[in-house]
């Protein structure tokens, strides 16, 4: 069982590397199979095709990323209580999981996604617009459409991931403390 075990993660890990780096279209099965050392035919054992391989990737990195942010989340806390936790929570993933933050940044959005992925997907937007809508409706959080609150905040967190693993930057408690208090500037409402 575990040698099953780990051709399956080599298969995934050297699909989501290469998925995020060259995108789907970019990215074959030969190379795929290349990768992660195995024969193509093997990797047909464990995903019946390159599409159902990318949901599957999708859906776990989706997962990953949701349960990241969710875990303690303080429910009960100040919207800025609430905000640092997801900025963080999505900081140990972007640690742990690199390839799948881009992986998701670029694939959000794609043809090839199937129900469930786009679920699973809308599961996590739900939550990060119900935030939103809750920091606006108390007057800590620009009336701007969740969207772009979203975007303005992730589209910064990884940029900023890209030079950190680039090495254009050393990441720091003291940098991702200015990182995350910059995101929250960016979308708060300045009180007097």
């Amino acid at each position: 069982m575990e040698a099953t075990i780990s051709k399956r993660d080599k298969i995934a890990e050297a699909a989501l590397v290469l998925f995020a780096e060259r995108g789907y279209d970019g990215t074959t099965v030969p190379m795929i199979a290349d990768k992660a050392e195995v024969g193509a035919g093997t990797i047909y054992r464990y995903f019946e095709s390159k599409e159902v391989l990318v949901n599957v990737l999708f859906q776990e990195g989706v997962a990953r990323l949701h349960e990241s942010v969710m875990r303690g989340y303080p429910s009960s806390g100040t919207i800025r209580e609430q905000f640092r936790h997801i900025f963080y929570g999505m900081v140990g993933f972007a640690k742990e999981h690199i390839h799948e933050l881009y992986f998701i940044e670029t694939h959000s959005n794609a043809r090839y996604l199937d129900d469930l992925s786009r679920d699973r997907f809308q599961q996590l937007l739900d939550f990060l617009h119900s935030y939103a809508d809750g920091g606006k409706e108390q007057g800590w959080i620009r009336p701007l459409p969740a969207d772009a609150l979203i975007g303005i905040v992730f589209g910064a967190f990884t940029k900023i991931f890209t030079l950190i693993r680039a090495g254009k930057l050393a990441e720091t408690p003291e940098l991702l403390a200015q990182i995350e208090e910059s995101c929250w500037d960016a979308v708060r409402i300045h009180h007097p």
